[in-house]
């Protein structure tokens, strides 16, 4: 016998500011559990030491997950010098140490090394499975193995502020980049040791510090709304109870699809899309010379979001399907 669902069944994205000392999937725990939502998934990691913005996927949005991923992230990172440590950062015990501090001139002519399409090794501590196991748990059992490189990318990097000891940066870079190795790596190349003492995350795609809600702001609307257990529709949800609501903080769905292009389709097409059923391209003379170039698009109906579909064979094809219509369509 299937196991019942639980939870309400809501939509949306929440732009969340993980505290400190937390991790992502604790994150989604905690949030889950004050929205009582029947599902919650978060768009890339990040490590407990780390803060900011850490996207949360709601319901349907869980299938727009990977788009997220792929967004431009940005960082605030503080690396402390003279110290290597276990886990890049301050959290692990020393390994190394040395006398050597970079100055202000040295850090410059370095920099432009680790911008563009760089080779990056994954710290030892990380969540790279290795033979099936992850690395940071061979790691914890005594088992150095070493790791493969990786091509990531990396915008680009600003000096904030500059000590004696440390170093603090902001870093706009593609998915994949560990800041733990930046600061391992950089130290190496200034003769020196480097780690992480401080990383904020301040940016992904289209979440960044100006929309972010933290913990507390959720609990405080939590508590301000009425026992959600006695009401019986996400209709009633959609009220707001002394001015605010918890509901009221997501984004919908299509916020993180934006820059994809979009067809409207009819409710017949629609509705064959949703079964899985796929449609000739000359059945809709309407599509634009950019959807038949994009390698991926959004369709939408009157009512919302309908599916993400690609072309293949001259026919229209579905990644990824909305069945509830619970987005308005974006203004042509």
């Amino acid at each position: 016998m299937a196991r019942r669902k639980t939870g309400r069944p809501i939509d949306g994205w929440l732009n969340f500011d993980k505290p400190r000392h937390m991790s992502s999937a604790q994150a989604v725990a905690k949030v889950r559990h004050l929205f009582q939502a029947r599902k919650v998934g978060h768009a890339g990691t990040l490590d407990p030491l780390a803060s900011g913005v850490l996207p949360l996927a709601f319901g349907a949005a869980t299938k727009t997950i990977s788009f997220m991923q792929e967004a431009t992230k940005i960082y605030e990172i503080e690396i402390m010098w003279g110290a290597a440590t276990a886990t890049d950062d301050s959290e692990g015990a020393v390994i190394a140490e040395s006398d050597n501090r970079p100055d202000r001139a040295a850090i410059e002519a370095a920099l432009p090394d680790f911008i563009g399409t760089i080779e990056q090794v994954p710290p030892q501590y990380s969540a790279i499975k290795q033979d099936g196991k992850r690395a940071y748990a061979l790691a914890r059992a005594g088992q150095v193995v070493p790791l493969v490189s990786r091509k990531v990318r990396i915008d680009t990097i600003a000096i904030l502020a500059t000590t004696p000891h440390s170093l603090t940066l902001q870093v706009q870079c593609g998915k994949g980049v560990y800041m733990r190795a930046l600061a391992r790596d950089l130290g190496q190349c200034l003769g020196t040791y480097g780690h992480i003492c401080a990383l904020r995350r301040t940016k992904v795609g289209i979440f960044d510090e100006n929309s972010i809600i933290t913990l507390e702001k959720l609990s405080d609307l939590r508590h301000s709304a009425p026992d959600l257990t006695t009401l019986e529709s996400s209709h009633e949800l959609s009220s707001e109870t002394h001015g605010q609501m918890l509901d009221a903080s997501l984004s919908p769905i299509h916020t993180v699809l934006a820059d994809i292009p979009a067809l409207v389709v009819g409710a017949d097409f629609a509705s064959r899309l949703r079964h899985g059923l796929t449609i000739p391209q000359d059945g809709l003379p309407d599509i634009s010379q950019e959807i038949i170039a994009a390698d991926r698009f959004c369709v939408y109906d009157a009512n919302g979001l309908v599916a993400i579909c690609y072309l293949e064979a001259a026919a229209i094809k579905s990644m990824k399907v909305f069945p509830s219509p619970d987005i308005v369509a974006p203004e042509a």
